[in-house]
């Protein structure tokens, strides 16, 4: 009896151990949940101070606590560009802000309309007589683009600054898949339809160089232009045109070249920085560590300055990232996702809709469901605005065909009106191996597909027909939307990509603005005077766990890139070709129907990897045709 009542006593501590264990686990979750929440009580008098350690992006993605846990690469900070700018301008007008202070260290970039965006916001509190300060190790384009509009650019002794401009090389494994036995069966409509190209060649065709040199060239023009207008004293051609001489010049030292060159305007470290704007904004009273000072974050600012909601309901739907099958998202254009977002917001008294596509496309059956839910408010007969950001093509552009009008900036990349599907066979390794495979047909699909054995002519015969089909589907969508002939849409379509300059002039966007602007127009449109509406972003998270794992994550999940030297940014671009290696992977092998997405369009600086919803060719092909 004394030895069963001791093993009672200890399971009955071990008990009450576990649960003290979960009490203390649970309340330490509670104060983490409520501390991860910003508060306007921690607002203070001072700078505005914007560590942007990360990438700016149009829509945040929802951390996976697992994936953020075991990855190897870390999750990179997120800052919707939307927040950056109204933060900018609330602290244009608000005595409490003595100046706006931005440090670049890590930060990885966000695309031109994002850039062009913000710097745009900055120009506008200069205006209003509140200094802006910039500081990095090393500046690159897009952190280049910020600061141009600062006031004072500050750069560390050991860094520097580079412009490399637009474009580059990718990968392309015909060669490779030949050897591999691996037989790429590729289905395609357009001339300048390049996503497919990697898996058969081994480089560029023509038509696909010609348009990419035109497309980022036009980029790199607005890119000069916008610069150049910001910070006349960058001395461009010499930067760009002779940059080995540039830094020679220097003797190799990348921070003087930088200096002489106009891109920056002083050197120092961090502590000297932030003496600098001590002497304009004053110390920090609560932490008298050498190089702080007075300052306010982004996160309590945003608090304290919450978005109007007087007035009718502007609702705005977000289409961002790759558009795949399923509910994906945030981040990624889950199809289902925000058509049911859209659906939800038909019980709401919207006075007008406006989309915003920041998108390179993906799948065709996720992009028509999208399109479905947007003309199901048009139905209802309210205002339907576009807005594109960096991105609008492919996918993006499908989703945008029932707009009553189309907003983009001259440096958005657009159009790719084009369609494709890829599907690898394996009948050559299989012989390789010694593996065969036979047996007996009632017709020419049974058995099919077959990934071992390979295709019949009337499969392959099939599945381009589809994709011609696919494709007259999106030459009649586009023809429809704006008042064209499917000749006419043909001509500017056959996959070729835009900038958006020479969108609006062929016709295929409106006019020039950002999201304001689209907002506006369909406020007029819905006949609401200035004050009697107010914007809602619908679907945003509201998830508090998700401002917990970004808060317990930190800033040391950023990404590499631009958060050391010129050599970081070296090992960062090495990383990145790892990168689209794996997504090339997975776009060859991955289960996808067909494709209206937009290889040419430049990368968004956020690593994503969609994953479609799991079902087979045979039945996306089926769902197409009978729509």
């Amino acid at each position: 009896m004394g030895f069963a009542r001791k093993v009672w006593h200890l399971l009955v501590a071990v008990k009450d151990g576990l649960s003290l264990l979960f009490l203390l686990l649970f309340f330490g979750l509670l104060y983490s949940v409520l501390t991860a929440r910003p508060s306007p009580a921690q607002v203070r008098d001072g700078a505005l101070l914007l560590q942007l350690d990360g990438v700016v992006v149009e829509e945040k993605s929802e951390i996976n606590p697992l994936d953020a846990l075991f990855s190897d690469n870390g999750q990179p900070q997120e800052y919707q560009v939307r927040d950056l700018v109204r933060a900018i301008e609330t602290a244009s007008r608000d005595d409490r802000i003595k100046a706006i202070v931005l440090d670049m260290t890590k930060f990885a970039g966000g695309g031109q309309v994002h850039m062009q965006a913000i710097g745009e916001a900055l120009d506008r509190a200069k205006a209003a007589n509140k200094p802006v300060l910039t500081y990095a190790v090393a500046y690159t384009d897009d952190a280049m683009m910020l600061a141009a509009h600062a006031s004072e650019v500050w750069a560390d002794p050991l860094g520097g600054a580079v412009i490399a401009g637009p474009g580059g090389s990718r990968l392309y494994y015909g060669d490779l898949l030949k050897r591999l036995k691996i037989n790429a069966r590729v289905y395609k409509v357009g001339t300048y339809k390049s996503a497919v190209e990697p898996y058969f060649r081994n480089d560029m065709s023509d038509p696909a160089r010609e348009n990419y040199q035109a497309l980022y060239g036009a980029l790199w023009e607005e890119w000069q232009a916008n610069v150049k207008k910001a910070r006349p004293q960058l001395k461009m051609d010499l930067v760009t045109k002779t940059p080995a001489e540039w830094v020679a010049a220097s003797k190799g030292d990348l921070a003087q070249a930088a200096l002489a060159a106009g891109m920056v305007d002083k050197l120092g470290d961090r502590t000297r920085f932030g003496e600098r704007v001590a002497e304009i904004v004053g110390n920090d009273t609560l932490d008298d560590t050498l190089g702080n000072f007075a300052h306010t974050d982004l996160e309590p600012w945003l608090a304290d300055n919450g978005p109007d909601t007087s007035g009718k309901t502007i609702g705005v739907v977000t289409i961002a990232g790759e558009i795949v099958d399923g509910d994906a998202g945030p981040g990624t254009a889950g199809g289902d996702r925000i058509a049911a977002v859209l659906d939800d917001a038909l019980d709401k008294d919207l006075a007008a809709l406006v989309v915003r596509v920041d998108s390179p496309g993906g799948s065709v059956m996720a992009s028509e469901v999208i399109r479905r839910a947007i003309l199901r408010h048009k139905a209802r007969g309210i205002p339907i605005a576009v807005s594109m950001a960096n991105v609008a093509a492919s996918g993006g552009y499908w989703v945008s065909t029932p707009a009553d009008r189309i907003f983009a900036e001259p440096e958005t990349v657009t159009g790719s009106i084009g369609i494709f599907a890829v599907i690898p066979t394996f009948e050559n390794a299989a012989k390789e191996w010694g593996v065969g495979a036979d047996g007996v047909r009632t017709t020419p699909l049974s058995g099919q597909p077959d990934l071992v054995a390979g295709f019949t002519p009337e499969v392959d015969s099939i599945l381009q027909s589809a994709i011609e089909d696919g494709y007259r589907r999106f030459l009649n969508r586009v023809a429809q939307s704006r008042k064209m002939t499917n000749d006419q849409v043909d001509t500017i379509g056959q996959g070729r990509v835009w900038d958006g300059g020479t969108a609006r002039q062929i016709g295929l966007v409106d006019q020039y603005g950002g999201v304001e602007d689209a907002v506006a127009w369909a406020a007029t449109q819905a006949k609401l005077a200035n004050g009697d509406w107010h914007v809602e972003y619908m679907g945003e998270d509201t998830d508090p766990y998700q401002a917990l794992i970004r808060s317990m994550l930190g800033n040391d999940s950023a990404p590499v890139e631009g958060s050391q030297d010129m050599f970081a940014l070296v090992a960062a671009r090495e990383q990145a070709m790892g990168d689209q290696v794996a997504g090339d992977l997975h776009r060859l092998l991955g289960t996808r129907g067909m494709q209206v997405y937009c290889l040419e369009c430049p990368a968004s600086p956020r690593a994503q990897t969609a994953q479609t919803q799991p079902g087979s060719w045979f039945s996306a092909l089926a769902k197409m045709l009978l729509q």
